[in-house]
């Protein structure tokens, strides 16, 4: 392991929300993908709660009426990147968080089995904030130390029939020289 990632498989410095939603990988399942996505919760809102309450199946279906459509989802990710790019772990990286659901990659389905789900605090109208492309480099470049990481993806290239995230104004060039850069 990275001085950064413990044995455990927690990000050094990261917020710890522990989610209920995740499980063991299948035996002999390496992590070699990293699939990024993008949420925000209610929808095109920023800084709530409403992520955190989600992953660990505390949302208050009152509390906005998309949260009564989606109350019932068992869903997780590993990672959380805030809009100011601090960062929120609620799954251990050698546990299977639930942030792919079906889905492909080069043929492998269940990208849950070997993957790490890193979200971005996001959505299809709205650019990210400069301070998530560092933060999300410097993840990844540490996951990459620990990992054999063959790619990383977003999640419409692993479920293009259900999904488009990170959606259109995540800059993957930006991110690809800020990853290339091996720095902070």
């Amino acid at each position: 392991m990275s001085d950064d990632l413990d044995a455990e498989g927690w990000l050094t410095g990261a917020r710890r929300v522990r989610s209920p939603n995740c499980d063991e990988r299948p035996a002999g399942e390496p992590v070699r993908l990293i699939v990024v996505h993008a949420i925000s919760l209610p929808p095109g809102k920023f800084g709530g709660d409403g992520i955190e309450r989600l992953f660990t199946n505390t949302l208050d279906p009152g509390a906005h009426p998309y949260y009564r459509e989606i109350q019932c989802l068992r869903v997780s990710a590993h990672f959380l990147i805030r809009r100011d790019g601090g960062i929120v772990q609620f799954v251990p990286c050698h546990l299977r968080a639930w942030h792919a659901g079906a889905s492909n990659w080069c043929g492998a389905e269940r990208c849950n089995d070997f993957s790490i789900g890193i979200e971005l605090e996001g959505d299809d109208e709205s650019s990210f904030e400069p301070p998530q492309y560092p933060a999300l480099a410097r993840l990844v470049r540490i996951l990459q130390q620990c990992y054999p990481i063959a790619d990383i993806v977003g999640h419409a290239d692993i479920a293009p029939d259900r999904k488009a995230d990170p959606g259109p104004h995540f800059d993957w060039a930006h991110f690809h020289r800020l990853l290339a850069r091996r720095e902070a």
